[in-house]
């Protein structure tokens, strides 16, 4: 860990992401909190979570390529920059009274194009800052950075959005993009790309139109996936994982409001709970992991995602809520560095971008029915019956980390 603390690039990254996440979850929350006081509704919930996806799964398929082939410091910071510009221009709407329902569907929609792109190149960054063997630390710091800054926003946005209202929260959204983007600008000087194994350096590439090479190296990502089977079921458990995971919001807003009656500072309880359960997962995540192995801690994790979920909505009081909600987020976090160390230690880097892209495609056409699915189970049958939806995802995680799957020998020199 402290090799990982000494190195100045990956300082800046987590702290970059600390920040960022201090502003992205306390926009997140106060906007699902104003779309259901303005509509009432769990089906605007599950189109809020549905918009969310649809560009990223028009972007998915292509954006793999990018990663791989630009430089991932530069690509991040040119998302900040976007995602900065559309959330001022509704923050400012907001202080105006003047901010509409589809408005902040189009925000969302916008945000999470960017943020689907972020994850997989800011994922791919750390690989290739981290030094050989020390992947487990850095996964470590990084999901202690962003459910840091989670469980900051969750502690507080409940009480921050009652005095400052959308238009605040949404402003300090702004200003943490705008230190994040400082923070990479500090992580390195110039252009740097991962360079290719010499094996994959064809060459044909300097006759090859840029749609030729373009297409060549999806295809290459592909074949990839298919001579590891291993990877492929573990990113089914994380595709299953990121589904479920992102659709909570769909449940968790009326959770605090028609059952315990607890308006939005409920609701940032909730949220408070899960990060700081994630944010604690991060001072034990590598022993779990070291003493029972990375697959056997996702399973364990999606085991525990499937009981709590379910157990969840017959809470009788919110504290106990709050404490199941802590529990999920210590899952999720343990489940996230095991998923993440695991795909770092199989999946060579010039790989990386395409393989994970791969996965968060899949995740979101998850979400994209998941959405419409909690949705209307949760506003026509019950709550209760929404919060089984969700659980049942996580059962067929856990499932899938339980496959049994050999490890291919030749895994390792696919690494190199």
């Amino acid at each position: 860990m402290r090799n990982i603390l000494q190195t100045r690039p990956l300082r800046f990254v987590f702290a970059a992401n600390v920040i960022s996440m201090l502003g992205s979850g306390m926009n997140s929350a106060a906007v699902a909190w104003t779309i259901l006081q303005k509509t009432h509704s769990e089906m605007a919930l599950g189109t809020f979570a549905v918009l969310q996806t649809l560009p990223a799964m028009l972007m998915l398929p292509f954006t793999g390529v990018i990663i791989d082939r630009e430089d991932r410091r530069r690509l991040v910071m040119m998302l900040d920059v976007a995602r900065a510009l559309v959330i001022a221009v509704v923050a400012v709407l907001a202080y105006l009274g003047r901010v509409k329902v589809w408005q902040l569907y189009l925000m969302n929609t916008l945000v999470s194009a960017g943020f689907w792109m972020f994850w997989p190149t800011i994922t791919a960054l750390i690989q290739e800052l981290t030094p050989e063997g020390e992947f487990v630390h850095s996964n470590t710091l990084l999901l202690a950075g962003v459910q840091g800054g989670w469980m900051i926003a969750g502690a507080i946005v409940g009480f921050v959005y009652e005095h400052i209202g959308l238009g605040g929260v949404l402003l300090i959204d702004v200003s943490t993009y705008v230190v994040s983007f400082l923070c990479y600008f500090a992580v390195r000087q110039g252009r740097h790309v991962v360079p290719r194994a010499e094996e994959l350096k064809h060459d044909i590439e300097a006759a090859e139109t840029a749609v030729g090479r373009f297409l060549r190296e999806m295809r290459e990502g592909v074949v990839f996936l298919r001579d590891h089977r291993r990877v492929v079921f573990l990113g089914t458990s994380w595709a299953l994982f990121l589904g479920a995971m992102m659709t909570g919001v769909v449940v968790t807003a009326p959770l605090s409001d028609r059952i315990f009656h607890a308006g939005a500072t409920g609701y940032g309880w909730l949220n408070g709970g899960w990060g700081v359960g994630a944010f604690l997962s991060a001072l034990y995540a590598p022993f779990v992991i070291a003493r029972v192995g990375a697959r056997s801690s996702i399973a364990i994790s999606m085991l525990l995602l499937t009981v709590v979920m379910a157990l969840s909505p017959f809470s009788p009081w919110l504290a106990m809520a709050v404490l199941l909600y802590g529990a999920m987020g210590s899952a999720r976090g343990v489940s996230g560095i095991a998923m993440n160390t695991s795909l770092m230690e199989q999946v060579p880097r010039h790989f990386m971008g395409r393989v994970q892209n791969t996965f968060y495609f899949f995740g979101t056409m998850l979400q994209v029915v998941l959405g419409l699915v909690v949705g209307a189970v949760a506003s026509r049958i019950s709550l209760t019956a929404g919060f089984g939806v969700i659980a049942t995802v996580y059962a067929i995680a856990f499932g899938s980390a339980c496959w049994p799957v050999k490890a291919p020998q030749a895994m390792t020199s696919a690494a190199d």
